[in-house]
């Protein structure tokens, strides 16, 4: 079905990324472990933690008995747990999706300045001029988008759901306007057969894997399973024996048979693999470049953000690092948030049945 990508909205051409940490300076935040775990035990907080985080953090968080996720996985668990701080090891639309999932609890990130691409690349007042040029279109937001962005929208979106989503519409006979990212909404397009109106922003990690890149590593592993992140380009995706979630990918490597696998997706997923499947190899795919150097090189700056030192910092300074959410907004928010759990759930109980 027609694709039609979205012209004149605002898109960052630079970042302007956080730089990253050394060596030495990751050394020496690993060294804080025992001192971060001691202190979420003693203000009896919940860690939870995004799977694009350091091995250390999803190590602390496995140690404390809190949970790795996606950001929607995580704002469930921090919603349903009985404690009431709430510490989000992620980007900023994870804290808020966090606090709108759980606004009578406190939430607090190690780092309110970690950014998402994506969310970035979405300009609110873009969002309602498009609104308005295509008032006929349902929003679809992903979830990897602000609270301000997922209070405009009619639904809100995993990649793990969405392929199923833009299926279901197409029921309803409506086009859909689809926010923020173009190879995740071109993906859609093409495997459930709806008309999208895609804005044209990109995840600067999933953006990077490229095709010429990606075959050479298939050369020099030929019997190696692909398995791709949906906001990679359509000429990665177009390889892959596989393509789903973090959370998808995940569980195809447990399933799967094989025993080697080239991953294109963000690489601190590696620890829940090696970790899962100890037994079986993990590739990582390559990333283009530019002028020899990469710009995310398969690693998010900004979740790089979350170390131990800001996470003790965080616990000990709770008011300056709480997550706060407009109250119109937050209760918007919710509608689509709310549309989409009861979306999943009527799928995993067949209530709704797709072709």
């Amino acid at each position: 079905m027609p694709l039609h990508m979205i012209e004149n909205v605002t898109i960052p051409s630079d970042f302007n990324l956080p730089n990253r940490l050394t060596l030495e300076q990751k050394a020496q935040d690993d060294a804080l472990f025992e001192q971060a775990k001691e202190l979420i035990k003693q203000k009896n907080a919940l860690l939870i933690a995004h799977y694009y985080t350091s091995p250390t953090m999803q190590r602390l968080c496995e140690e404390t008995g809190g949970s790795i996720g996606d950001s929607l996985e995580m704002a469930r668990i921090g919603r349903d747990s009985d404690k009431d701080l709430i510490v989000v090891a992620g980007v900023r639309f994870m804290g808020e999706t966090a606090k709108i999932l759980s606004p009578n609890k406190t939430v607090i990130m190690p780092n309110l300045k970690a950014e998402c691409s994506l969310d970035l690349c979405c300009n609110i007042d873009d969002l309602k001029k498009a609104k308005q040029d295509h008032p006929d279109a349902t929003v679809v937001a992903y979830a990897n988008t602000s609270a301000e962005v997922k209070a405009q929208a009619d639904w809100i979106v995993t990649s793990s759901l969405a392929v199923e989503l833009g299926k279901y519409l197409t029921t309803q006979g409506k086009p859909i306007l689809w926010v923020p990212d173009r190879h995740l909404g071109s993906y859609i397009a093409n495997n459930s057969n709806c008309d999208i109106y895609c804005w044209p922003g990109r995840c600067i990690v999933h953006d990077a894997f490229e095709a010429n890149a990606l075959s050479f590593v298939k050369k020099e592993h030929p019997h190696a399973k692909v398995l791709v992140h949906p906001e990679a380009p359509k000429a990665v995706v177009d390889m892959a024996d596989y393509v789903g979630s973090t959370s998808q990918i995940l569980a195809f490597a447990k399933k799967d048979p094989a025993n080697e696998f080239i991953i294109a997706t963000e690489r601190n997923i590696f620890y829940k693999l090696s970790l899962a499947c100890p037994d079986k190899k993990f590739i990582e795919a390559r990333v283009a470049s530019t002028k020899g150097h990469c710009i995310s090189c398969a690693n998010c700056p900004w979740m790089e953000l979350n170390t131990l030192k800001a996470l003790i910092e965080a616990l000990n300074n709770v008011d300056e690092h709480s997550v706060h959410v407009d109250e119109t907004i937050a209760k918007a928010a919710t509608v689509p948030l709310d549309r989409m759990l009861k979306f999943s759930a009527d799928l995993k109980s067949g209530k709704i049945v797709l072709e």
